[in-house]
């Protein structure tokens, strides 16, 4: 989808961002950076389990030129997901980040919407300043609480390698630091409100 709409590979781009996953040894990781002619830059990081199923996503888009502001936060994420007959996204509640409120969404009614194992849980944040969109899904854990911990954690976990030239993007990673809690939390730690479900505590 990336490529079709005027996406390239960069192999001579370097590593922008990382997650810190060493708890996990039976995860692997893969890193893709795509770049628009326009300008924009996409960091891509995905994981998958022993047997080569994907378990989680997270992409850091840097906008350019191609950038459509009308366009939804996340409008893509149902595309990237692996969810069956996914053709729609649905407000899942919100988790508190390191990054401020991070909008949570799931398959609309009709895809695999059941809590269970199997099901996955979508994420999305934009960003004003520096322009930045951070988005992704997981289907790490058995319910739905426990994938709102795991995007938690991830998001706690992301850091930045280099900024580049782009001193607003170090300063944002910067401040957000300051925020970062652990990742101990369990589902027992959430506020488990139907729409409205939240983290104690902030990343």
């Amino acid at each position: 989808m990336d490529r079709a709409a005027g996406w390239h590979v960069s192999d001579r781009s370097h590593r922008a961002f990382a997650v810190n996953q060493v708890d996990q040894p039976d995860i692997s990781a893969t890193y893709t950076i795509l770049r628009h002619p326009e300008g924009g830059r996409k960091d891509i990081l995905r994981w998958a389990d022993a047997g080569a199923k994907p378990v989680a996503e997270l992409e850091i888009y840097r906008p350019g030129g191609e950038w459509d502001a009308s366009s939804a936060a996340g409008a893509d994420l149902a595309g990237r997901m692996p969810q069956i007959d996914a053709s729609g996204l649905e407000a899942a509640g919100i988790v508190e980040s390191k990054f401020g409120t991070v909008a949570l969404l799931r398959p609309l009614a009709g895809a695999d919407t059941k809590d269970g194992a199997g099901a996955c849980l979508a994420f999305s944040k934009r960003i004003d300043e520096p322009h930045l969109q951070i988005s992704g899904w997981s289907c790490q854990g058995d319910n739905w609480a426990a994938r709102r911990v795991a995007i938690g954690c991830l998001l706690s976990r992301l850091t930045l390698l280099t900024s580049g030239n782009e001193p607003k993007l170090a300063g944002l990673f910067a401040h957000a630091e300051l925020k970062r809690g652990g990742c101990t939390a369990s589902p027992s730690d959430w506020v488990t409100g139907i729409e409205n479900p939240r983290l104690r505590g902030t990343f």
